[in-house]
């Protein structure tokens, strides 16, 4: 299964290739976008996700496309443009989010000065543990 990060990161590749910005767009809402979740993205972003899905999917289809082929060809070259330009905030958003996350899970919890000049001496006393006893 791809992470909503994998296919936000997959939809921004397929979005900087040197193709026209609609066939761009068309690509990656066909290859990486249709497919995500609205749940798996970080809550400030899903009203945005919301909205551009809606613009993908705003117009009618004609007789032989779909509707985001029919929704993209009736965008503006600026209304595609601006479009592509959501989806790559919606990725940078998200990867903030992922890494805000990953720094709040990796926090460590300091217990002892590992600093010689400022840490008491300690013997080897303080070290040892105690014996556990198997009993049958």
């Amino acid at each position: 299964m791809t992470s909503a990060w994998e296919s936000l990161h997959f939809a921004t590749l397929e979005l900087v290739r040197s193709t026209p910005i609609k066939q761009r767009l068309v690509n990656a809402y066909r290859k990486h976008l249709q497919t995500l979740p609205e749940d798996q993205l970080p809550n400030e972003v899903r009203d945005v996700f919301g909205q551009v899905m809606k613009s993908l999917h705003g117009v009618r289809p004609q007789k032989g496309e779909d509707a985001v082929a029919a929704s993209v060809r009736k965008m503006s070259i600026q209304d595609a443009d601006d479009c592509a330009a959501q989806i790559v905030e919606i990725f940078g958003i998200t990867c903030r989010e992922l890494l805000t996350a990953a720094r709040v899970s990796a926090e460590v919890v300091q217990l002892h000065s590992t600093d010689r000049e400022h840490s008491p001496e300690r013997g080897t006393a303080d070290f040892e543990v105690p014996a556990l006893i198997a009993s049958n």
